[in-house]
């Protein structure tokens, strides 16, 4: 049984890692750390945690967390993580850090998209981006992983095999997102106060969201093509999780259904966590709550030449937590299912 430590545990990141590891075979938490609630039992802070968990939060204490822990979940919020986690691979543990902090790799692209300097930048090269479906083979002799964003997972996902075999124009995609207000973090801000956000829907960060650059690094490293843009825009939809991403691109000359049905299956007939819909079908967020699952589906648009791709996801799930255990059972050399086949709570 390997012992699991997570830095920044009382926030939505924090407490579906504590959710989904309680049902993790061969991983027990044992250390939790909070920056604000210091002292407090975990099931006082969470109080569905009562009779599940028994664990007092404590102050980040470097050393302890290292000596007492084989595998470390960094849950912190962006920007906090750039000291700590260095400082923990250094002591030669295997971290799994859930912020931005380490996802890009040009060091120039934080100071545009995030505000701030990147101290760090060697660990930027020696981060293994954590999306399992391209990069497996790295993760599994990783120390330090970055996982990945949950926007970028649902786009990355549905686009990855059109690129793979060509079939689209990596200069025509558009990416149009919808994210239930789980994935603001659980900090309270005025713009996802009940009030402001219920029965409202609304794009936000338009053209400059912080996850654009992170969606092209990662799909121009599958294209090979430099020239790879797009537009994103997100959009906040009154519920609490999930997300549902639609995209659109030209396709190629002389592609047909058939191409296209054939690419999703060459990558992802072997995928645990990959679900693939029919023609009758389009993915709903209702149908990935709680779960690691991205569904995908597609319409060819033979009008306008242009394909459609649906995908869901639960942007705690396989956008952030789910996704980061998934991330601990390769670097542990557990099948990659372990502790995460669970159907969802429906309705």
């Amino acid at each position: 049984m390997k012992k699991v430590g997570i830095i920044g545990a009382t926030g939505y990141t924090g407490i579906e890692l504590m959710r989904l590891l309680y049902f993790h075979p061969r991983a027990r938490i044992t250390r939790v750390t909070s920056t604000s609630q210091q002292g407090e039992d975990i099931s006082r802070v969470h109080p569905q945690f009562k009779k599940i968990y028994n664990l007092t939060l404590e102050e980040l204490d470097i050393e302890k967390l290292a000596e007492e822990t084989d595998i470390i979940f960094s849950a912190l919020p962006h920007g906090l993580a750039l000291e700590k986690v260095p400082e923990l691979i250094k002591m030669g543990k295997k971290v799994i850090d859930l912020s931005s902090d380490f996802r890009l790799k040009n060091p120039e692209d934080y100071p545009i998209w995030y505000g701030f300097e990147h101290p760090g930048p060697d660990y930027l090269e020696k981060s293994v981006y954590g999306l399992p479906e391209v990069y497996r083979d790295k993760l599994q002799d990783a120390y330090l992983v970055a996982n990945p964003g949950c926007y970028p997972t649902s786009i990355i996902l549905g686009l990855m095999p059109l690129i793979q075999e060509n079939l689209i124009d990596c200069t025509s995609i558009i990416c149009d997102s919808k994210s239930g207000v789980s994935g603001a973090g659980r900090g309270a801000k005025l713009p996802f106060h009940f009030p402001e956000c219920t029965e409202n829907f609304k794009a936000y960060r338009v053209g400059n969201h912080q996850h654009t650059p992170e969606i092209e690094q990662e799909l121009r490293n599958i294209s090979k093509d430099p020239a790879l843009t797009l537009l994103f825009t997100p959009h906040l939809v009154p519920m609490i999780r999930g997300i549902l991403s639609t995209i659109y691109a030209a396709v190629n000359k002389g592609v047909v259904k058939e191409d296209v049905e054939e690419a999703y299956q060459k990558a992802y007939q072997n995928e645990t966590f990959i679900r693939l819909m029919d023609e009758t079908e389009l993915p709903e967020t209702k149908y990935v709550y709680g779960t690691n699952f991205c569904d995908i589906g597609f319409r060819l648009e033979e009008r306008t030449g242009r394909i459609i791709v649906v995908t869901a996801i639960d942007n705690l799930v396989k956008g952030a937590a789910g996704q980061a255990v998934q991330n601990m059972n390769i670097l542990l050399g557990w099948p990659e299912e372990t502790g995460l086949l669970q159907p969802v709570v429906y309705p």
